[in-house]
């Protein structure tokens, strides 16, 4: 019930492609993965995929389990990659709280300007710490249709 009102602070809500029961729950909703789209706010051309757990039984159900911090991601070049303006290196792509008060799960972007490559991450925090789970994923900007011109993202970087 509370897990719709979950945020997006960088990103506009991700779009949900498929969920797929894991845990079979008799009287309650089943655990589930869910995967889910987002598109980069600040970079135009990018597009990311992630998989999520989420719980179910009546404390899923009410948005009061915490659910946990097994995330997997994917982002690739969708289109011609434009930059809508300077973005700071490791800045938020995307955030949604994981459970009511305490965790959230953030994809942050980055710069390998060496190889101009876009480099997201994932990873869940809590208040109090962390957790050393996470994933990366590497969008190499490359040519894309009729256009010619590829952007750099080392210039992007404030």
């Amino acid at each position: 019930m509370l897990w719709p009102l979950s945020t997006a602070l960088a990103a506009d809500e991700p779009d949900l492609i498929f969920r797929r029961s894991t845990v079979f729950k008799l009287l309650s909703p089943n655990d589930k993965l869910a995967t889910y789209g987002v598109d980069d706010p600040e970079v135009e051309g990018v597009a990311c995929h992630f998989t999520v757990p989420e719980k179910g039984g009546f404390k899923g159900w009410l948005g009061l389990a915490e659910q946990v911090s097994d995330i997997s991601l994917a982002c690739r070049q969708i289109g011609p990659i434009h930059f809508k303006d300077k973005m700071e290196q490791g800045g938020d792509m995307f955030r949604q709280r994981r459970s009511l008060f305490f965790k959230k799960m953030q994809i942050v972007r980055g710069c390998d300007a060496k190889r101009n490559v876009l480099v997201y991450m994932v990873y869940s925090d809590k208040l109090i710490e962390g957790s050393p789970k996470n994933s990366t994923s590497s969008v190499p900007i490359m040519p894309w249709g009729a256009e010619a011109s590829i952007e750099k993202c080392g210039d992007f970087v404030q």
